[in-house]
């Protein structure tokens, strides 16, 4: 008995091992910098840095901030999670870090590093701010209070509005940052997942409160290829294993010098940003309060505020009444006609006799004076 038990012990270890082989082969399988080196130079062109080495600067047009433009905030079992609407959103927001170079704009420098997104995380009394963390900054220094980015880097949104798709169009005014930020605390709300420690963002009950529903909660998945998609329930993204180590030969198949990058720059087609495509730095509720006050005051656009109906047809009186002001009524034809049956008058005569010609036009009629009185006047008393 002992002896069967043995070998029955010993054929399940056998299948059980063979069945972890391929998992265990899976997790071992890796990928090095010349992953993001090929498949971002479609979108992009990369720099040699002397700081930080080879970098890459995004083909997008003016307006571009990282965790600002052409994207949005999902909740994970990560975290929030920062959801681009860009091809190739599944490696910049979610390894490396930004950076802003006066010259060249928004840099990525890549690492190895996977995170739901690198940012640093603000909070003050309505309002939910994020801002990029630079390169060589540790959690410990991003989360802390004596971590300082410019205050244009940073974005804030009231609470209300950070579960919007569209929040491009919710951002507060940049000229109030400064005094949202002096009065604002760091979300220090961080994780660990395979032994990386990233920010998660504000909890999800906190947001819940004030946004006034519910939060479902999405599941990350991995992908196979480069790429990301978005359902109801789960965010399948690229997120492969990267090795430091690896990265002995790799390197960018063309590098950009500052010259080609200026050349580039200035060709580059200044688009303005939308929804779905750049960021509105303009909030759209500053219109609405226009429309509305538009509304309750009327009488500051009489114009405006009329149907466009009455506006056609009055376009169409005007060309009637100017001509009817034009042509010249019957009493003014005989007065002309008569006129040129008398002999010529003196200069002063003449206007005196030419005031009843233009009161016809629409002013009131004055009494003319006698010959007597205009000879009075031309001669002297």
């Amino acid at each position: 008995m002992k002896t069967i038990r043995n070998i029955t012990v010993l054929l399940l270890l056998s299948i059980g091992i063979a069945g972890l082989t391929p998992q265990k082969a899976m997790a071992q399988t890796s990928v090095s910098f010349q992953l993001f080196y090929d498949n971002l130079s479609v979108y992009g062109n990369w720099i040699d840095n002397p700081n930080y080495g080879y970098v890459w600067a995004p083909n997008v047009g003016a307006g571009f901030a990282p965790y600002r433009t052409n994207g949005y905030w999902a909740y994970t079992d990560m975290g929030w999670t920062w959801v681009s609407n860009y091809p190739w959103g599944w490696a910049p927001f979610h390894y490396g870090r930004w950076f802003y170079d006066p010259h060249y704009g928004w840099l990525w420098m890549p690492d190895n590093q996977w995170g739901p997104a690198w940012v640093t995380w603000r909070y003050y009394d309505g309002y939910y701010g994020w801002a990029a963390i630079g390169p060589g900054i540790s959690i410990d220094i991003a989360f802390s209070s004596g971590y300082h980015v410019p205050y244009n880097h940073w974005v804030f949104v009231k609470e209300r509005d950070f579960c919007r798709r569209n929040i491009s169009n919710y951002y507060v005014s940049s000229s109030s940052y400064n005094t949202i930020i002096s009065k604002s605390k760091v979300i220090n709300n961080t994780r660990v997942n395979n032994g990386v420690r990233y920010g998660a963002g504000p909890g999800r009950e906190h947001v819940q409160k004030r946004v006034g529903t519910g939060i479902n909660q999405t599941r990350i998945r991995g992908m196979d290829k480069p790429g990301q998609r978005v359902t109801q329930t789960e965010m399948q993204l690229y997120k492969p294993h990267v090795k430091r180590e690896a990265n002995r030969n790799a390197a960018p198949s063309k590098v950009m010098n500052r010259k080609e990058t200026a050349n580039m720059r200035e060709a580059r087609p200044a688009t303005r940003p939308n929804v779905n495509k750049e960021q509105r730095t303009q909030p759209v509720r500053q219109r609405e309060i226009q429309r509305d006050m538009q509304r309750e005051n009327p009488r500051e656009h009489p114009q405006r505020n009329k149907p466009d109906k009455q506006r056609a047809g009055q376009r169409e009186r005007e060309p009637q009444m100017q001509n009817r002001m034009e042509r010249p009524t019957p009493m003014q034809q005989d007065m002309d006609r008569s006129r040129n049956d008398r002999p010529p008058m003196m200069e002063s005569q003449t206007r005196r006799q030419e005031m009843p010609q233009q009161n016809n036009r629409g002013l009131r009629p004055v009494k003319q004076k006698t010959g007597r009185i205009l000879n009075q006047e031309h001669h002297g008393k």
